[in-house]
């Protein structure tokens, strides 16, 4: 079916019109892009992974990390080298080990910290009470290089060895190594197959072989822009970024740029059939879309903001850094963007080009049926809605538990099947080593409060540099447990016992402890303020407050959903042994901005169909109009932060999942079911306290029609 659209008169463009006025445009793109693309490249090299690089300085690891590179010799890298053999070990396995010692000691001259006694001659060698494994510890100076760069020699010296004698290149270094191999080169990885994804939906989308092409290529400038940006932010502010941020700076901007184009091309193509000048029917769709754009994004930034309040570097660097990112897309999707379309001019929607004062094609109204339906059954679609929403939510009972390290990566690198090794065949030292960092002249007291704390294996002494000597202490449970946080702890309260000593205790289980005090606390400080922040920002976009608070408890029930129904699947199906400290924080930040962003516009276009139609035919034409388009921006955006669990990492299929999921839930259920239905049932209070919320002010004209549940706007052909 087709509507006659009554073609607008046109009158002298303005300077806003004016010819010249996207070439401008687009020049000062291309300047920018000229200075912007090739500092974009260099933010992978301002990453930093370290687990205690996230932490705050106040924190007892980031302490010793800071006095380790401040004394000579600064920071080591502590591999672990654990040989076995199932009959087990000869005395050519032995030699081997001596060899590979004596290799690397040479290469890069160790302090050596035994996990053992060493024995009278050879390498500090520890032989298992079974006899079937041995091990050493190597500690090299990180100013050999880092990690990954290390462990391949390493790996190369010691495939020199006897047939049938398995090697696992293990300990903190070794788990840094594989953890650095996952992340290498995830920028290109991520950017790709992001690109690859949105071109398929925006392909599907428009059905057109050239449309598609201009969003992705004014998203993929934003995301260029954005990354140089956060590049120049971090060497001039000092932000911590780590891989994994720079992963989900290129998935927001080109989710969010993505779903800015789909509703600027669903006004621009309305426009065209009403305006004969292709700039002048721009601007009328920039006056359309940009309001509800720009409170989009403003919203988006104001929760992201609110992580400049957590105490975790990488949570509260993110805030800046994916600010920038939603800026940058927003900038680029009202200029560049539209400036490339009105250059283009019509031809760009080949086959379906909008013909100046022709009709605008109808499509079945599938939205509109749907509104009627739930105006018809509000209370069993209410109730419908929550019942599945309560169903996904009892998940929630699975598996909850903090992540461990080793349990990071999707398959079982070498140093995880290292410290397998390890505590099977050396149980009594099954943790990661911790670093007890004391003033010299209280070394035997500090010594002698560790060796007597419960959970300690062993504890040997390192080096005295500068005042200050190092204790390695071995706890005997496996790593990344309660029972060895415990022991961490209680070796802290020992320590600190000694007056005078100014000691500290860190190492990378020490640091994993820390950064799960500090996330835990990051949560209970940053959800409180971004649901504050989002309901004042709606309240003022709504002037309203019910309709602010019934959103809120929407998104906050559609998050538990989504969280219920992911952990789930995490534990019964993917067989994951926990969720990663960071994900419940981060993806509560995704899904609350993003899903009221979506409600922003439903209740926002309801607002003003109520004035002329009250609320029952407001919140149906609503529905009617914004369905098509803001389903498809959900699907895009969903399929965006699907790409992170293409990923082998567990905490990265985790997010992408859980915000892919609960954005899909959002648009589908909350936003096109649930919303519509408790806004019919709570009727014209919704708007309370505004005059809408009055009887006389929400009384349809004489002669106005409601709804038909028949038709609605044609907003993606």
């Amino acid at each position: 079916m087709a509507v006659n659209v009554a073609p607008t008169r046109e009158t002298p463009p303005g300077r806003l019109a004016s010819r010249w006025v996207p070439w401008l445009v687009i020049g000062l793109w291309v300047a920018l892009a000229a200075v912007m693309v090739p500092l974009s490249g260099k933010l992978s090299s301002v990453t930093k992974d370290r687990a205690v690089d996230a932490l705050p300085a106040s924190a007892d690891s980031t302490k010793v990390a800071a006095l380790a590179d401040k004394l000579p010799g600064g920071e080591e890298n502590t591999f672990v080298f654990v040989y076995h053999r199932a009959g087990g070990v000869t005395a050519d396995d032995r030699a081997a080990a001596e060899h590979h010692y004596k290799t690397m000691a040479t290469r890069y001259p160790p302090k050596v910290t035994p996990p053992a006694i060493e024995n009278d001659e050879g390498p500090p060698t520890q032989i298992s009470n079974d006899g079937k494994a041995m091990m050493f510890t190597l500690n090299v100076s990180a100013s050999y290089g880092e990690p990954a760069v290390l462990i391949g020699p390493m790996r190369d010296t010691a495939k020199d060895r006897p047939a049938g004698l398995d090697l696992d290149v293990t300990g903190p270094a070794g788990i840094d190594a594989d953890m650095d191999a996952v992340f290498d080169g995830i920028d290109v990885q991520v950017f790709l197959t992001t690109v690859i994804v949105v071109t398929i939906l925006l392909i599907l989308t428009y059905r057109s072989p050239v449309l598609w092409f201009i969003p992705l290529m004014a998203v993929g400038v934003a995301a260029l822009t954005s990354m140089a940006t956060v590049y120049l932010l971090v060497e001039g502010f000092g932000l911590v970024i780590n891989s994994q941020n720079s992963a989900l700076l290129t998935i927001l901007v080109f989710g969010v740029g993505t779903d800015y184009a789909l509703l600027l091309i669903a006004r621009y193509r309305e426009a065209l059939h009403q305006h004969q000048n292709v700039r002048v029917a721009m601007l009328h769709a920039l006056r359309g879309a940009a309001p509800a754009i720009v409170a989009s994004a403003a919203t988006v930034i104001a929760g992201l903001l609110c992580l400049l309040a957590a105490d975790l570097n990488e949570t509260r660097g993110l805030g800046p850094i994916g600010a920038a990112g939603i800026l940058c897309a927003l900038v680029a999707m009202l200029t560049l963007f539209p400036a490339v379309l009105v250059v283009l001019g019509r031809r760009i929607f080949w086959p379906a080009i909008p013909r100046f004062g022709t009709a605008m094609q109808q499509k079945p109204g599938l939205w509109g049926r749907l509104g009627a339906a739930i105006s018809r059954r509000r209370w069993m679609a209410t109730l419908a809605s929550l019942g599945i929403l309560g169903v996904l939510t009892v998940g929630l009972t699975g598996n909850t538990s903090t992540l461990r390290e080793q349990d990071q990566f999707l398959s079982t690198p070498e140093s995880v099947a290292g410290f397998t090794v390890l505590r099977e065949h050396f149980p009594e030292l099954g943790g990661q080593p911790m670093t007890v960092f004391t003033r010299a002249a209280y070394q035997k007291q500090v010594l002698d409060v560790v060796k007597h704390t419960p959970g300690v294996a062993q504890v040997e002494t390192g080096e005295t540099k500068e005042g200050w000597v190092d204790i390695s202490v071995f706890p005997k449970d496996a790593p990344d447990t309660t029972a060895e946080y415990d022991t961490i702890r209680r070796v802290r309260t020992a320590v600190h016992t000694v007056d005078g000593a100014e000691a500290i205790v860190g190492g990378p289980s020490a640091e994993h402890l820390d950064t799960d005090v500090t996330t835990r606390r990051d949560q209970k400080v940053v959800i409180p303020l971004v649901l504050a922040v989002v309901l004042i920002i709606l309240g003022l976009l709504l002037r309203a407050i019910v309709a602010p608070l019934m959103l809120m408890a929407t998104v906050i029930v559609s998050f538990g959903a989504a969280f219920g129904g992911g952990v789930f699947i995490f534990d019964t199906v993917l067989g994951f042994k926990g969720i990663d400290y960071s994900v419940p924080l981060l993806a509560f930040m995704f899904l609350v901005a993003l899903g009221v962003d979506y409600n922003i516009f439903l209740t926002h276009r309801a607002r003003e169909e109520t004035v002329r139609l009250g609320t029952r035919d407001g919140i149906l034409k609503a529905l009617s109009a914004t369905g098509g388009v803001i389903t498809s921006a959900g699907l895009v955006l969903a399929a965006t932060f699907a790409v992170l669990v293409s990923l082998p990492l567990v905490m990265l299929v985790e997010l992408g999942f859980l915000v892919a999921f609960g954005v899909l839930l959002d648009a589908l259920l909350v936003r096109s079911v649930l919303v519509p239905a408790l806004t019919l049932l709570i009727g014209r209070r919704i708007w309370w306290p505004s005059r809408l919320s009055r009887p006389a002010a929400e009384t349809p004209p004489p002669g106005r029609q409601s709804l038909a549940a028949d038709q609605e706007p044609a907003l993606q052909r």
